[in-house]
């Protein structure tokens, strides 16, 4: 079920008939190796994040589809969306009106066609209006350049430096903490 829609992209519900392409997009390594938790990514991990956070509503994650069928050319059947990717808000507090927010693009030939730009400004727009947030927050690796430019065109501003991230797997990169207010 489409959430919100853009001009490029509309955002749908995830469901547990995405684990298999969020297991495949979590285990890139172009996506992999920006998150702080780099472990082998499987089906149980996905469906208890499903269950243990998004059935809660601690999360809220929506996969990103382009609207023209066409862009990816993954060649799904001619009444599926194509999905690309997925955004989300974590650690969602209501009394405070906060949450942490995340976007990946998973299949490599879907970067670089502005779909993380729209779905940033989607799910910003999202926070706001459906769920009453306040003000988004992200920590991003500071390496990630093409990251940084997209949640800045999405309008959140660097408010820390965060040296010296420990990651998973043992390695440690620079981080920046980035916020906006909605």
């Amino acid at each position: 079920m489409k959430v919100i829609e853009g001009d490029k992209v509309y955002l749908r519900e995830i469901t547990y008939d995405d684990t298999p392409l969020v297991v495949k997009w979590r285990n890139n390594p172009r996506v992999r190796n920006n998150f702080i938790y780099r472990e082998v990514f499987t089906d149980e991990i996905h469906n208890n994040w499903m269950k243990t956070k998004v059935e809660t509503g601690e999360v809220v994650q929506l996969i990103i589809c382009p609207k023209d069928a066409a862009d990816g050319g993954r060649g799904v059947g001619d009444n599926e969306d194509n999905p690309v990717g997925s955004v989300y808000l974590r650690d969602i507090d209501m009394k405070e009106k906060t949450a942490e927010y995340g976007i990946f693009i998973g299949e490599d030939d879907a970067t670089g066609h502005g779909y993380g730009n729209e779905a940033a400004e989607l799910m910003c727009r999202y926070a706001a209006s459906k769920l009453g947030l306040k003000r988004l927050i992200l920590r991003a690796f500071a390496d990630n350049i093409s990251a940084l430019k997209s949640y800045e065109h999405a309008g959140f501003v660097k408010t820390e430096d965060l040296p010296k991230v420990l990651c998973s797997d043992g390695e440690t990169g620079d981080m920046i903490r980035m916020e906006k207010i909605l």
